[in-house]
């Protein structure tokens, strides 16, 4: 009998920051991997360091591959040297923790493209550190994407709870935000994230759309945009059957949400979500890589320089990180199975 339980692939992260507490941490929580597969996937030094910062003790099984990590219940430790010990500092940004920390992405993410993993979650990364080892892309969502051969439109997700934002562009100046505005990218967003939610297993996602400018350009007199690019795309979206609404003033559509009228917010540009959704919940928030051919989650918080090494880090939004990745990795192994038994 086929096995339908997702296999779920776990980093430690950047070896300076917080990851390796958290992920010791999280797997001091049986229960959140009873329906799953999992592998954590690391150096050996840097897993026994997280134990002793958190003051906990894990006997994993370890295994070569993948395909070995999905014969257990329990989950296993895949071994990859990818840094030596000594080579970074708590709370160091450096080409070497950056290197291992792609290392390691890169390894898990060539199981994905073999289908061997049914979703990532990784502990935090610091992007100077991954630059200056290496990276040569301008975050890790697109380090991915290149990595899995994706084609098509992806964004970063991030989400509080229940409530999910996208936005139709991220890590670019806001002098040059307009030129992003077009009906094209706010139709995929709004698409990609309404058939991401449903991966995450909400069964009627509700989408709402920000508007660009302040009030809503109030009629054409502070900005066309509204008027001439996000309607037109709104109702694009709806004539393609998505339940998408707007645009509504971005400085009021988040109290919609929070009251529970929507499920997920597609925003303009980078800020227009952010500022919104860690002031919410700073510390709760998760990252959803969005378009990729795997679901690939993170907590939003970062490496916490400020108290790697001290024993203090938070593990609830790495936990809810886990649990993104495990429910849309389950829908996904699903969709895989039904797809190979209907062929």
């Amino acid at each position: 009998m086929t096995d339908s339980r997702p296999l779920i692939a776990v980093t430690l992260g950047d070896p300076a920051g917080v990851g390796p507490e958290l992920i010791a941490r999280l797997l001091a929580e049986p229960a959140l991997f009873e329906n799953v597969h999992t592998v954590l996937v690391g150096d050996r030094w840097l897993w026994q360091e997280g134990q002793r910062v958190a003051g906990l003790t894990h006997r994993l099984p370890e295994v070569e591959d993948f395909a070995a990590a999905r014969r257990h219940d329990e989950p296993v430790f895949l071994p990859v040297d990818s840094v030596a010990e000594g080579a970074v500092g708590v709370a160091e940004e450096t080409a070497a923790g950056g290197a291992s920390v792609l290392a390691v992405l890169t390894r898990c993410l060539e199981a994905a493209q073999a289908g061997e993993v049914d979703a990532i979650c990784f502990a935090p990364l610091n992007k100077l550190s991954m630059k200056k080892g290496g990276l040569a892309h301008e975050d890790e969502l697109h380090f991915f994407a290149e990595k899995l051969g994706v084609t098509g439109y992806f964004c970063e997700f991030n989400t509080l709870g229940s409530l999910w934002t996208s936005r139709i562009s991220s890590h670019i100046p806001l002098k040059d935000a307009a030129s992003y505005v077009t009906e094209e990218r706010i139709v995929a967003a709004s698409r990609l994230i309404y058939d991401s939610l449903k991966l995450a297993g909400i069964e009627a996602p509700r989408v709402a759309v920000a508007a660009f400018n302040p009030h809503g350009g109030e009629g054409g007199t502070c900005g066309r945009e509204e008027i001439e690019v996000i309607e037109p795309a709104v109702k694009a979206c709806q004539a393609q059957g998505y339940p998408v609404a707007g645009p509504f003033p971005a400085d009021t559509i988040f109290l919609k949400a929070k009251d529970g009228e929507y499920d997920a917010i597609v925003t303009m540009y980078h800020d227009q979500g952010q500022i919104a959704i860690k002031l919410l919940g700073f510390k709760q928030g998760v990252t959803v890589q969005g378009g990729l051919s795997i679901p690939i989650t993170t907590p939003a918080h970062g490496t916490a320089f400020d108290i790697a090494g001290q024993g203090k880090a938070d593990v609830g939004p790495t936990r809810s990180a886990f649990t993104i990745a495990c429910r849309m990795g389950e829908n996904l192994r699903h969709r895989r199975l039904e797809t190979a038994t209907s062929a």
